[in-house]
């Protein structure tokens, strides 16, 4: 049985962890239309559903993995750079920031960067096309980094530790399964973002807060900030780093 978790004041040394992908950026749909159309070119029949369901929230090498697991054999060496290159193109002409994100992060008063299974180059392109990305220079925080994707919490740990600030005092906001248990498992305060992603799925993976507005993440914070409880999960210590 789970024990009740004793409650602390947060401090000013706080740190809000943002995933990219649905978070920040409304990529997810664009990219994974693109994913899904090489999958069925390569004989797979999966739709728009199928991708978030079984892809959504994984690493490139993940993705990989399954999609080895699906064809019975590799996809073709050329697959991954084709990806990222029709990915590119489609979120150059499409990538939109979402609701409200730009306003929620000027009026933070606390530190907060970037962590997610994208690449650097990725992470960089959405959110320099949503004019997202001068909040963000120099705190971004990418798989590529780290030994483990999620639902590993290295990501997290790396961003938290470069940062000088204890997991327990980070707050991570996330949109899919795969990125509250790597936010759990990191001993982080998990507020997932529903507004593309079933609210049910994202507690059921241990978030704390849930929510589909992203102009309720200010007050959320605050409110979380008087008793929040400390991590269900003693934190896994820093990240390995690649």
């Amino acid at each position: 049985m789970m024990r009740a978790r004793p409650a602390r004041t947060m401090s000013t040394r706080d740190l809000v962890i943002f995933d990219c992908d649905g978070v920040l950026v409304d990529s997810e749909r664009i990219t994974n239309t693109v994913f899904c159309s090489m999958l069925n070119d390569l004989g797979l029949s999966v739709s728009l559903a199928d991708m978030f369901e079984r892809f959504v929230g994984l690493s490139t090498g993940q993705c990989l993995q399954r999609i080895t697991q699906m064809l019975g054999e590799p996809p073709p060496d050329t697959f991954v750079r084709e990806l990222r290159r029709r990915e590119a193109a489609a979120l150059r002409e499409q990538i939109t920031a979402i609701p409200d994100v730009e306003a929620v992060l000027a009026s933070l008063s606390m530190p907060f960067c970037v962590a997610s299974s994208g690449e650097h180059e990725k992470i960089r392109l959405t959110l320099g096309a949503t004019g997202l990305l001068r909040y963000f220079e120099n705190r971004i925080f990418s798989v590529a980094d780290v030994a483990r994707p999620k639902p590993e919490p290295d990501v997290f740990l790396l961003a938290a530790h470069t940062l000088g600030v204890a997991p327990s005092a980070c707050a991570v906001v996330e949109d899919t399964p795969t990125g509250v248990r790597a936010g759990v498992a990191a001993g982080m305060r998990v507020f997932g973002f529903c507004a593309n992603t079933p609210e049910r799925r994202l507690r059921e993976a241990g978030a704390d807060v849930v929510f589909s507005d992203m102009r309720r993440l200010p007050g959320l914070l605050h409110d979380a900030g008087r008793t929040v409880p400390r991590a269900r999960r003693r934190s896994a210590g820093e990240p390995v780093r690649r």
